[in-house]
């Protein structure tokens, strides 16, 4: 199991870094197909839908997560986390995200995320 709290571990820090840089290429590779995405709106995207918006350039600034905790239930984790960055009027802001991942064919891959701002 350590090997794979080490594995999401660094997924987590991926997937943050990702959303902050908008990095479509890395999300591709750590998302599954069947992925879904409930956004800070309320909306619910697909994985097309998701890697569209993360193309766009995001306004925050500084993304960091927090107080992570990785839960693995056989070949499912989810992974919750606090988020700090800086708001696009320059004022110090705070989230949280769920993401869950799946084990398929001996690799992580994320299948849902739930964000909040």
């Amino acid at each position: 199991m350590t090997n794979d709290i080490d594995e999401l571990t660094a997924l987590n820090r991926d997937y943050v870094a990702s959303v902050q840089n908008c990095d479509v290429r890395r999300f591709d590779e750590i998302l599954a197909p069947e992925f879904y995405c409930t956004n800070p709106d309320k909306s619910l995207v697909d994985r097309v839908g998701f890697l569209e918006q993360t193309a766009k350039p995001v306004a925050i600034r500084n993304l960091q997560a927090h107080d992570v905790k990785i839960r693995i239930m056989g070949d499912f984790a989810i992974i919750h986390g606090a988020t700090s960055y800086t708001a696009p009027d320059g004022q110090q802001a705070q989230g949280r995200y769920t993401d869950c991942w799946a084990k398929q064919n001996g690799k992580w891959l994320a299948v849902s995320a739930h964000v909040t701002r």
